[in-house]
């Protein structure tokens, strides 16, 4: 018989819900801080937990779906659009904001240090100039890092590694809150003016899904505000949909690239999609760059001019070179022989994003192990911020490079010891924002740039990027690596051109384009939507093919070495993430052996104190509890009759929806949907509710809150079924049965995604509260 005290219990793979009280209950302990944090890639956290993608159907849900007409129903549907929209409006203010600031704030510091440089050279004294620099640099980067490092922490970064979680079904905390979208907007700002070797179009994702997360709700938790619209949409199965389309949003916003921002979201995010939601995400992307490119437009004083869809826009490549008729094709067909050699330096381009990933895995771990405090993170900021504006300088300063400024794009253009009527030609690499100087090295003409001089760049960029990313900042790694990949592409492009005596077809700046696209293809990854993003963001189809070979073909060179570098910072932080499919080798392994065991089960009438004590109990915080009908009279536990969820009974308990006893005057409110809607999505700690005694000994039915048809498998199901149906399905619980249909275990997102393909085999990595 089934008594309070005689649940079944389960393992402590099982899912914890950590509520900000309750971590500022154990943040209230002594506690003490190891000078190093132990840390292996073999690990896997126990403090992440899964975000509830599968609808609860119970009683409420279905009755609240019959109530629903056809009327209701396309009214849901408009507000889907509705909220799209809005998406895509917000997003693209945000980043008219982004870019307007860095314009000016960016503008003002370059002039200030080269009125400097320009006043230094001619008297001596350039030591001042370049303890400006950078101390100006330092200045700025230090407010970017203290507010990330000591407000929030997740808004470091570009944050894609984050929304790749979120929408694989992992609950990252403040992720997608409203002090997370603040902080990386400014921390953002700041890094780019503090001259970091980062850009600002990766965070704009980030912000994007942050958008889309506080509109779809019609409310914010953070400024405890209830607009009292769309509560439909409180659930985080709709809250899914939406971030995706924030994700695309913010994509668009960055690069002017609306079907890429779809693609991008397809690719690396999403882990449900379907044919509405792929018209609904293009319409927010569309959206965001045309409200960004109105916007910018009536800002630089062509209020009918929609020339600028993009925070970075790369020029088009549309002169005679691009163009060509059928006349010309025997020449492509030559130049096949040239496509080849790009794959060589595709080749190249895979090794050196292989190596960047390489590099900035172990600094990473050494800044996990050692650089854990927010004061050594924002020092470690400043350090590589000064380090930045000093190599710049140096690199600058050592250079002979000139070129005549007449008929030059160069902004700030720094004489130095050039002769009057030149330029500095490294200057134009270093003294300028990373995204003004992509664009110049894709459209220069020919000769703008000494190779020793694209060589040494290409060399320090390289080393001071893969230092950059992962410092306590708000910044993203696209536009630093197309930059690499640029400067790379131009120097193979020019070598190219002496050895065959030509410039016809090895024009620098159409090799930059392919070293681009190489470069950051062999970082990131990427293949179908970067091909998307940068044939929108050129505004030119005709060397789609050559970018798409090129991103193929890094990205098989990189993966034989070392994974993307999201991928291997989502490792390094130990999240539970599933990939798309099990590891190829897992067929031996069945339900039974990756399943935890024993399992807390709940009766379907439970008396009141027996939930609390489960909940209350630390030991075995779980979320989910098989729902089981016990028979009193035999000592045998019927089979599986539903599901509930912690967050669930938390708020029955809250509204005392208990059975009325004989001795007690019990009022019972009939709950709704949107007692559980209003709860979410931080549902209160049990610690916060209060029952009394009497309480206790009062009944609680579950057979209307709980869902009575969980998915389940038999335990001899093999672990790529297994992983399958939980992973396509976005499941949190997948209940384990034997053929009486008893529950014998439970799969939570840890108990598959501690088993990976490694170099010797599968392996299983260990559970730690990391």
């Amino acid at each position: 018989q089934l008594t309070s005290s005689s649940f079944l219990r389960i393992g402590q793979l099982s899912n914890v819900d950590l509520n900000e009280d309750i971590r500022e209950l154990e943040t209230e302990l002594p506690r003490q801080r190891p000078n190093e944090i132990p840390h292996n890639e073999k690990l896997l956290s126990l403090k992440y937990e899964s975000l509830d993608y599968d609808n609860s159907e119970n009683q409420l849900f279905l009755e609240e779906e019959r109530r629903i007409n056809h009327t209701a129903f396309r009214t849901v549907e408009i507000k889907r659009w509705v909220i799209c929209a809005m998406i895509g409006i917000l997003t693209g203010l945000v980043a008219c904001f982004i870019d307007i600031v860095v314009e000016n704030l960016a503008g003002l510091k370059y002039r200030v240090v080269k009125d400097n440089i320009d006043k230094f050279t001619e008297k001596g004294g350039l030591s001042f100039s370049l303890l400006l620099w950078a101390t100006l640099n330092a200045s700025v980067v230090m407010v970017g890092s203290m507010i990330v490092a000591f407000i929030e922490p997740v808004a470091a970064g570009s944050g894609i590694p984050q929304i790749k979680c979120y929408l694989n079904g992992v609950k990252i905390p403040h992720v997608v809150r409203l002090k997370t979208l603040v902080i990386k907007v400014c921390g953002v700002i700041l890094s780019v003016v503090g001259g970091l070797a980062v850009g600002k179009e990766g965070p704009m994702i980030h912000s994007g899904s942050v958008i889309a997360a506080g509109i779809s709700q019609g409310r914010s938790t953070s400024l405890k505000r209830d607009f009292k619209i769309f509560e439909y949409f409180r659930r985080d199965t709709e809250k899914r949909d939406f971030v995706s389309a924030g994700a695309a949003a913010g994509v668009s916003a960055a690069f002017g690239a609306p079907v890429g921002g779809v693609l991008f979201s397809l690719e690396e995010g999403a882990s449900f999609w379907n044919q509405f939601l792929t018209w609904r995400i293009f319409f927010a992307s569309m959206i965001s760059t045309f409200t960004l490119n109105s916007v910018l437009s009536v800002y630089h004083g062509n209020a009918w001019d929609l020339s600028s869809p993009g925070l970075i826009n790369f020029g088009r490549f549309d002169n005679e070179k691009m163009g060509y008729t059928i006349q010309e094709i025997p020449i492509f067909i030559f130049m096949g022989v040239v496509y080849k050699r790009v794959s060589i330096t595709n080749f190249l381009c895979g090794i050196l994003g292989a190596l960047f990933n390489a590099l900035n895995y172990w600094l990473t771990m050494f800044r996990i192990r050692y650089i854990h405090r927010p004061c050594l993170q924002v020092v470690e900021a400043m350090l590589v911020a000064a380090v930045t504006a000093t190599v710049g300088f140096v690199m600058i300063y050592c250079s002979r490079d000139c070129q005549p400024i007449q008929g030059s794009t160069v902004t700030y253009p720094l004489q130095l010891f050039c002769a009057d009527g030149e330029y500095n030609s490294m200057a134009a690499a270093f003294f300028n924002t990373p995204e003004k100087s992509v664009v110049s090295l894709f459209h220069d003409p020919p000769g703008s740039y000494n190779p020793m001089t694209l060589g040494m760049f290409t060399l320090m960029y390289f080393f001071l990027a893969c230092w950059t990313y992962g410092l306590t900042v708000s910044a993203g790694v696209f536009i630093p690596s197309l930059l690499i990949g640029a400067a790379w592409g131009r120097l193979f492009g020019i070598s190219l051109s002496y050895l065959t005596k030509s410039s016809i077809w090895a024009d620098p700046g159409k090799y930059a384009l392919m070293g681009a696209a190489a470069q950051l293809g062999g970082i990131v990854r990427m293949t179908l939507s970067l091909t998307v993003i940068m044939m929108e963001a050129t505004g030119n189809i005709t060397y789609g093919f050559p970018i798409m070979l090129v991103l193929m073909t890094a990205k098989i060179v990189g993966d034989y070495f070392v994974e993307g570098l999201y991928d291997m910072h989502i490792q390094l932080q130990s999240v539970p993430f599933l990939h798309w499919e099990a590891p190829v080798t897992s067929h031996s392994l069945t339900a039974r052996e990756v399943m935890s065991t024993p399992v807390t089960c709940l009766r379907r009438i439970e008396r009141v104190g027996t939930v609390v004590d489960i909940l209350s109990d630390t030991s075995s915080n779980h979320n989910g509890f098989p729902v089981v009908e016990s028979n009193p009279d035999t000592t045998q536990v019927a089979g599986l009759r539903g599901l509930i969820l912690r967050s669930q009974l938390i708020v029955l308990l809250k509204h005392k929806v208990f059975v009325e006893r004989a001795n007690l005057n019990l009022v019972q409110r009939r709950l709704k949907l949107k007692d559980f809607r209003d709860a979410y999505p931080r549902f209160p700690p049990i610690q916060s509710i209060h029952v009394s005694q009497d309480e206790r000994e009062c009944m609680i039915d579950l057979s209307e809150f709980m869902n009575p048809s969980p998915y389940t498998v038999p335990q001899e199901a093999s672990l790529p079924r297994v992983f399958k149906l939980f992973r396509a399905l976005g499941l949190r619980h997948l209940v384990v049965v034997d053929n009486l249909n008893e529950v014998v275990g439970m799969v939570t997102r840890k108990d598959l995604a501690r088993y990976r393909l490694g170099k010797e085999g599968l392996e299983e990595l260990s559970l730690a509260q990391t």
